[in-house]
C-alpha cells in the first residue's frame, strides 16, 4: 500500500542547513585569493636564493676563511691583507676605472646621439633599428672574435689599419699595444652592447612633447641648444639609471680582456677585477683570496649604487 500526501499536507521539514563558518580574515583572504602568484613568488624567491643569495653569502663567508688541504681555518682579514698587498690588485683597478671612464665618454654618449639622430629618421626607421641593434643578437664571443681577427690585425690587412692607411695616418698595433689596449676594448664593447641604449633613449624621446620643440624652434634655438635645454632634461632620469648600469657593467670588465687581449694584455694593460679574480680562482686555485677581491668589488658597486639612489632621491 502507497501512502500519498493529502492536499493541504505540508512535507516534514528537513535537517536546517548548517551555520556559515568564520569568515577569513583579510589576510587570509589574500592569500587565497593570490595563491597562484604567491606560488609563482616563491618559485622566484627560491631560485634567488639558491643561486644568488646563497652563494653571495657563502662568499662572503670563505673570504674571512683559509681552505688548505681539505682543513677550513678562520682567518679574519688575513686574505683581504694579501689581496690588497699584491701589486696586480692596484693594476687591476686602475685598468678597470680607466675602462669605465672611457666607457662613459665614448659608450654613454655615442648611443645617446644615434638615437637623437635616429628619430630624426622620417622613412625606414624600422631597418635603422635593428641595423643598429643587430651586434646585440651575436653571441658576445662571437663579435669580439670578429673584432680580434678581422678588425684589430696588426697588419695591414686589418679593417681598422686599412682605414687608417686610406687616410694616410700611422696604423696600430691595437691589442699589442699598452696605450690601445683599453680604447680598442672600448670601441669593441661600445659597438657590440649600445644596440640595447640605443632602444631604450628612442623610446624616451619618443615621449618628449613635440610643443616644446616647436618653442625652442621659435625662440630660434638651434639643434645644440635643443638637445641641451629640451632633450637633456627631459631624458634626465634615464640618462641617470643608464648611467649606473654602464658604471656597474663596466666594472665587471672580462670578456673584453679574456678574448681580445688573451687575458692580461701586454704588459698588464688589460687586467681587470673580474680577470684578477679569475686568475685567483682558476689558475692559483686561491678561492678564498678570489672571494675576497670579489667582496671587494661587490661593497664598492654598492656604493657606486648608493650614491645613484641618494641623487635620484634628491632630483624626484
Amino acid at each position: 500500500m502507497t501512502l500519498t500526501t493529502l492536499p493541504g499536507a505540508t512535507r516534514k521539514p528537513g535537517r536546517p542547513p548548517a551555520p556559515p563558518g568564520p569568515l577569513p580574515t583579510g589576510l587570509g583572504r589574500k592569500v587565497r585569493d593570490n595563491l597562484t602568484g604567491h606560488a609563482f613568488l616563491i618559485g622566484a624567491v627560491l631560485c634567488f636564493v639558491v643561486f644568488s643569495w646563497y652563494p653571495m653569502i657563502r662568499g662572503v663567508v670563505m673570504s674571512f676563511q683559509r681552505t688548505r688541504r681539505g682543513e677550513t681555518t678562520w682567518v679574519g682579514w688575513d686574505n683581504y691583507a694579501r689581496i690588497i698587498d699584491d701589486p696586480s690588485f692596484w693594476t687591476a683597478w686602475k685598468n678597470t676605472f680607466y675602462f669605465t671612464v672611457l666607457a662613459l665618454v665614448l659608450g654613454y654618449a655615442v648611443p645617446f646621439f644615434v638615437a637623437i639622430l635616429l628619430n630624426e629618421f622620417r622613412h625606414a626607421k624600422g631597418y635603422l633599428r635593428i641595423l643598429v641593434y643587430l651586434p646585440v643578437m651575436l653571441p658576445p664571443a662571437s663579435a669580439l672574435f670578429l673584432f680580434k681577427y678581422y678588425a684589430y690585425d696588426p697588419s695591414e690587412a686589418g679593417l681598422f689599419n686599412a682605414i687608417l692607411k686610406a687616410l694616410h695616418l700611422p696604423t696600430s698595433q691595437w691589442m699589442q699595444s699598452p696605450e690601445m689596449t683599453m680604447p680598442a676594448m672600448v670601441i669593441a664593447s661600445t659597438w657590440m652592447n649600445m644596440g640595447s641604449a640605443v632602444l631604450i633613449y628612442l623610446a624616451a624621446l619618443q615621449n618628449i612633447p613635440g610643443e616644446l620643440y616647436e618653442a625652442a624652434e621659435l625662440d630660434g634655438a638651434g639643434i645644440w641648444r635643443r638637445i641641451r635645454h629640451v632633450t637633456i632634461p627631459q631624458t634626465r632620469l634615464i640618462l641617470a639609471l643608464l648611467a649606473m648600469l654602464q658604471i656597474v657593467a663596466t666594472m665587471q670588465l672580462f670578456i673584453e680582456p679574456l678574448i681580445l687581449a688573451n687575458g692580461a694584455g701586454a704588459q698588464d694593460s688589460a687586467t681587470s677585477v673580474a680577470y684578477l679574480i679569475y686568475q685567483h680562482g682558476f689558475f692559483q686555485n686561491d678561492l678564498n683570496g678570489a672571494a675576497a677581491l670579489g667582496v671587494i668589488m661587490l661593497v664598492v658597486l654598492a656604493g657606486f649604487s648608493a650614491v645613484y639612489v641618494r641623487l635620484t632621491a634628491k632630483q624626484d
